[in-house]
């Protein structure tokens, strides 16, 4: 806009930003602002006040959209473009919670449900504002009674509208205030993990070209599921939990979904037998495939916080070492991708030389460079006890490793 050239009129400009209006509202004290201004200056002011008149305001105030306003500000637009001067768009309706509410029951027919997951979806896809709204109208919850609803009661068709149900429930999930609540009674809680176990199992009953996305969303809303669970849910998850997430991470479904899988079965790794759950449904095996694909470092420094735990165990340790390449990945890794997985990696093979040490075992650390790597552990600069570790392995097999080239023999007298 050229000012010397075309003077915009007072009222069209907000009190707050001083930027000519998009979407002006009316406050219950009479002066209009832009939406946003307003919106925004109300939700995060200590004291709700009117900005000109100071006058108390809630932090919901209704705010009255000011459509002859906007009008005369889209005509000045459109009347001076030639000055440079962009039409502003009509704004969109504002999401209520009437109009929410009229979508939801809407779930409960086979003809209906899909437009109104439509609208639904693109309503939580739009902004912040919105996905409040739909939070505050009992979405979240109706989206695991209806995801519930719709793999219990799918068995000979393809599922449509149940990658939007996920994101929607998804997208509205951070923001909920009390989530244990919306599966708060146990039979609720079984039958919806159920239900996305279902949909990580299930490919041939989800178009092919929305597969990937639709168990990604399923696998990162069963984590959020697992971070709000009770510990008797997570001491009785059941086998087939433990094989689907694995299933994820065998079948690399999406580098999303492979992170959401390692970082759940951390979380539930502790409790009762899950580590023995975790092993027998082939866990270790597929750590040690995915790493040696070469990964990025969040993912890296995942599986060995996950085969740390699992190796814990005799039956992890076994399936380590019954990987061909098991040891020998643990010490490439080392000195690669971060302090932390070096820790992970030297607790690995401490707990090798402590309980799984045989003449062949002994013999592999040497082979593929593990031995090697500790001795660097004790000349860097880390953590005293990763160095009492490493220390720990190499003295434990010292009558073995003492005429090897790679144990200098100052570390020797160490």
């Amino acid at each position: 806009m050229e000012d010397d050239m075309v003077e915009v009129p007072r009222f069209f400009i907000c009190p707050i930003s001083l930027q000519i209006m998009k979407d002006p509202v009316t406050a219950v004290t009479g002066i209009t602002y832009d939406r946003d201004s307003i919106e925004h200056w109300l939700s995060t002011a200590e004291v709700a006040q009117c900005p000109v008149t100071k006058q108390s305001l809630t932090k919901d105030s209704d705010l009255t959209p000011n459509h002859t306003l906007r009008r005369l500000i889209q005509a000045w637009c459109v009347t001076n473009a030639s000055y440079g001067v962009d039409r502003i768009p009509t704004p969109k309706p504002v999401v209520t919670k009437s109009h929410v509410m009229k979508l939801l029951p809407n779930l409960k027919s086979p003809e209906l449900y899909l437009s109104s997951l439509n609208a639904l979806h693109l309503i939580a896809s739009e902004n912040q504002k919105n996905r409040q709204c739909l939070i505050e109208s009992g979405t979240t919850g109706a989206m695991i009674s209806f995801i519930t609803k719709l793999c219990k009661e799918t068995s000979t068709r393809k599922v449509v509208g149940l990658g939007q149900a996920l994101s929607i429930l998804h997208l509205t999930w951070q923001n909920v205030p009390e989530k244990k609540k919306l599966v708060e009674f146990k039979q609720d809680h079984d039958q919806f993990i159920d239900s996305l176990l279902w949909v990580l199992a299930t490919d041939n009953m989800i178009e092919d070209h929305v597969v990937i996305e639709v168990q990604t969303q399923a696998i990162s809303v069963l984590g959020m599921v697992m971070e709000i669970s009770s510990t008797s849910v997570l001491e009785r998850l059941k086998f087939e939990f433990f094989k689907q997430t694995v299933n994820v991470i065998r079948k690399r479904t999406s580098p999303q979904a492979v992170k959401a899988a390692l970082r759940m079965l951390i979380e539930v790794c502790p409790w009762g037998r899950n580590r023995m759950k975790i092993v027998e449904a082939g866990a270790v095996f597929e750590l040690v495939e995915l790493e040696l694909n070469g990964l990025e470092k969040n993912v890296s420094e995942l599986v060995f916080g996950l085969l740390a735990q699992l190796c814990s165990c005799a039956d992890g340790r076994a399936q380590l070492l019954k990987h061909a390449c098991g040891i020998a990945m643990v010490a490439k890794r080392m000195f690669r991708v971060s302090p932390g997985t070096d820790d992970r990696a030297v607790h690995i093979l401490l707990l090798i030389g402590r309980f799984s040490a045989t003449d062949e075992v002994v013999a592999e650390l040497l082979r593929v460079g593990a031995v090697s790597k500790l001795c660097m552990v004790l000349q860097v600069d880390y953590a005293p006890y990763i160095k009492k570790k490493a220390r720990e392995i190499l003295r434990l097999h010292s009558n073995v490793w003492n005429n090897s080239p790679c144990m200098p023999i100052y570390i020797q007298t160490k």
